[in-house]
């Protein structure tokens, strides 16, 4: 990618001071900030190493000079909020809803639901997103068009937290709308082809009644492949629903990523895909764990 972190900085500077003009040596102060040329590749990359070992992830080139830690830190929560609420809501309905169509294949549910959610996982995402701007904000001014709370209200105030919700509204609505189909047909196929197992049978031949069977004996086996599933995406909520942030102008990772990679904001970039990398890592770690609890028959025997 063309752009000089230093060049970029300094023309922000003179942009922001009406034309003002720094001393001749400080665009190689500002290059001495970002490393120093003269040292050899490897020796750059065992300082990055050792500066991310102190978290310490350098300056921000398009919000210079604040450190690109805090932007993180700042970013981080409002993702995880809105991310990681819509993926849960997304995932708890999607599953209900597709073990109460998989159990009865073929009835009134199941003709209802299973169009209707193939429909909302074939629509773009943004195209909803911006018709629920539209419409909802733009016309009906039910929401607000952008951002992620008021500015009119102090910070750690009621009505700070309730304008928080009121913001954050039509972001989770559009995330559920368009990722909870997917959730539903998975779990709606894996519950199909549940209940004709033979322990699922003899459950019933037992007399359990119906709750029972199709909790204990068919969700809670039809629900494993869509939960190693949910604990995947969990890992990518760090690196925020991008659409939905860049829609909402929502001030999370994802619109920090965005801004980064227009402002050509290296080391911002770089912190960023980090962050992804180790949480999905790390979730991947958690799905591998859990999913042997879940599941006797992954259990190793001694």
């Amino acid at each position: 990618m063309p752009g000089d972190p230093a060049e970029a900085i300094l023309r922000q500077f003179q942009k922001t001071s009406g034309g003002e003009q720094l001393p001749p040596g400080a665009i190689d102060n500002i290059r001495a900030l970002f490393g120093d040329p003269k040292t050899n590749l490897f020796q750059q990359y065992l300082d990055y190493l050792g500066n991310l070992a102190h978290l310490d992830f350098g300056v921000s080139v398009s919000r210079f000079p604040v450190p690109v830690s805090d932007l993180i830190a700042t970013g981080l929560p409002w993702t995880l909020m809105l991310a990681g609420v819509a993926t849960l809501l997304a995932f708890v309905i999607g599953v209900v809803l597709g073990i109460v169509t998989g159990w009865r294949p073929g009835r009134l549910t199941d003709s209802v639901l299973t169009p209707l959610a193939m429909f909302t996982t074939s629509v773009p995402y943004f195209w909803v997103a911006l018709l629920a701007v539209w419409v909802l904000a733009f016309h009906l001014h039910w929401f607000p068009l952008s951002g992620g709370y008021s500015p009119d209200e102090a910070p750690g105030s009621f009505g700070y937290l309730l304008s928080v919700l009121h913001y954050g509204i039509l972001p989770v609505a559009t995330i559920v709308f368009a990722s909870a189909g997917s959730w539903l047909m998975g779990m709606r196929n894996m519950t199909v082809t549940t209940i004709s197992e033979d322990y699922v049978q003899l459950g019933r031949a037992k007399g359990l009644s119906t709750w029972r069977v199709m909790t204990r004996y068919g969700a809670r086996n039809a629900i494993l492949p869509s939960f190693t599933s949910f604990a995947l995406a969990l890992g990518h909520v760090v690196g925020g629903s991008l659409l939905t942030e860049m829609v909402f102008s929502y001030p999370g990772i994802g619109f920090l990523l965005f801004d980064a990679i227009d402002k050509r904001d290296y080391p911002l970039m770089q912190a960023v895909f980090l962050l992804i990398t180790l949480a999905t890592l790390f979730a991947n770690f958690v799905a591998d764990s859990v999913y042997s609890l879940l599941d006797p028959r992954t259990r190793e025997v001694s």
